[in-house]
């Protein structure tokens, strides 16, 4: 049944494989919570009480109501595939209301701090591991793609003639990004050194054996890259996208055409970038205004 579902989300909803897990993993959590197995029967049986038990039991245990949310979300999407399908008859969710979570501020590094990892260079990119790293930094924040978006390019994916890069986002939606002319020659370059690996891949980015990247190796290159030049906590592939949009909503960019950019489905997602310009706006207000 699980198995199923998952195969549901990746082959008509175009989900990625991380996301696909984390559905999975909650799904099989409330199970174990239950201590039932996800069979049809036991699936008919599940009430509303019993999931908000389960949410009871999670807030209590520490978890954040974003995270709960997250799983409830999941827990959605579970029965509502199943109800699609004729059972159960009745679905538990309907009744089971979210926690109320605070709005967090995506963070973001600094453009100075971004800019310094091109000035002093202080990645190594006259080997190949180099110059992919410092083409996974750019992608990232050049274009502002997710990490599975990233994994995914194939060299076809990439038009240096055109200067744009061929994105599969959310959903299996496709959009052009424009290219810098800097990420270009960085891109030129780095498949100078790709075409030493003669790997038969179709990948963009490759290991150093030839093989495609996976989204832990591009976890820790960001990780480590962002440690050169930024202390803030969080410095996730995520990161990166979140100070793409930033950077470019403080430069004047409109705001429609930074959701077409990030490949959001809803400009309600991408109007958190302006919070996170405002609270910026807020803060210099403060430190100069005299009255402040």
């Amino acid at each position: 049944m699980i198995a199923a579902f998952a195969k549901h989300l990746q082959a008509e909803l175009g989900y990625s494989d991380c996301t696909i897990r984390a559905y999975t993993d909650d799904v099989q959590q409330l199970f174990a919570h239950l201590n039932i197995e996800p069979t049809a029967q036991n699936v008919a049986h599940i009430t509303h009480r019993q999931v908000r038990g389960w949410l009871s039991q999670l807030i209590g245990q520490g978890t954040s109501a974003r995270t709960a949310n997250r799983k409830l979300s999941s827990l959605r999407a579970f029965f509502r595939y199943l109800t699609e399908r004729g059972l159960p008859h009745l679905n538990p969710m309907a009744k089971v209301v979210a926690p109320k979570a605070s709005k967090r501020l995506p963070e973001v590094v600094s453009e100075p701090a971004l800019d310094s990892l091109y000035s002093t260079a202080p990645i190594d990119t006259s080997t190949f591991e180099g110059m992919r790293d410092m083409l996974i930094i750019s992608y990232l924040y050049m274009c502002g793609l997710r990490r599975a978006e990233l994994v995914s390019l194939t060299i076809a994916d990439v038009s240096l003639d055109m200067r744009t890069v061929k994105v599969l986002g959310k959903g299996n939606k496709e959009r052009i990004i424009p290219m810098l002319p800097e990420l270009c020659a960085l891109t030129e370059d780095y498949l100078t050194l790709r075409r030493t690996l003669n790997s038969p891949s179709d990948r963009l980015f490759l290991t150093a054996k030839g093989n495609p990247i996976y989204p832990g190796l591009v976890y820790r290159v960001v990780h480590r890259c962002l440690s050169m030049v930024t202390t803030i906590d969080k410095r996730s592939p995520h990161v990166l996208r979140h100070s793409f949009a930033t950077h470019l909503l403080n430069h004047g960019a409109d705001l429609n055409a930074i959701k077409e950019l990030l490949g959001h489905a809803s400009l309600a997602t991408t109007q958190v970038y302006t919070h996170s310009s405002f609270e910026k706006l807020k803060k210099s207000y403060k430190q100069a205004h005299p009255r402040a």
